[in-house]
């Protein structure tokens, strides 16, 4: 079954991540229900050697599967940023078209340097390609 059939799914899912990752060392992520088809993702999960992603993601459904309206997804290791990804759309910069609005901040001048971000959606669960990516990072 799609994590994204239901809010439960979708849920069973998030708090299973570490069963799923053996290089997550723990998670503090939480699904807050803010109303009958809204729900926000929030909290970090844990990596070895000081690496943590900072989850943020806005969720909707009513008839429809579960859907991400929004996110944002911090990469920092100890109190250093190394990047992050988020949704908001940027149509003057022709570079991004390809995977817009997913996109992904990275050095030097990380709040301006933007390049695509493939994998990303708002229509199936990012989590996994995320915590791929930060185990790679943490040399786990």
């Amino acid at each position: 079954m799609s994590p994204f059939s239901s809010l439960h799914d979708y849920e069973t899912f998030v708090y299973t991540l570490g069963s799923r990752f053996p290089c997550v060392v723990s998670s503090t992520l939480v699904v807050f229900r803010r109303g009958r088809a809204y729900a926000e993702l929030a909290g970090d999960v844990i990596f070895p050697n000081g690496y943590r992603l900072s989850v943020y993601e806005r969720l909707a459904w009513d008839d429809d599967p579960l859907t991400i309206m929004g996110y944002s997804y911090e990469v920092w290791c100890g109190s250093e940023e190394f990047f992050w990804y988020d949704s908001q759309p940027h149509p003057n910069d022709p570079t991004l078209a390809e995977t817009d609005p997913h996109h992904k901040h990275v050095p030097p001048d990380a709040k301006h340097h933007r390049v695509t971000a493939p994998g990303l959606s708002f229509t199936r669960p990012n989590l996994d390609l995320l915590v791929r990516e930060v185990c790679v990072l943490s040399g786990a």
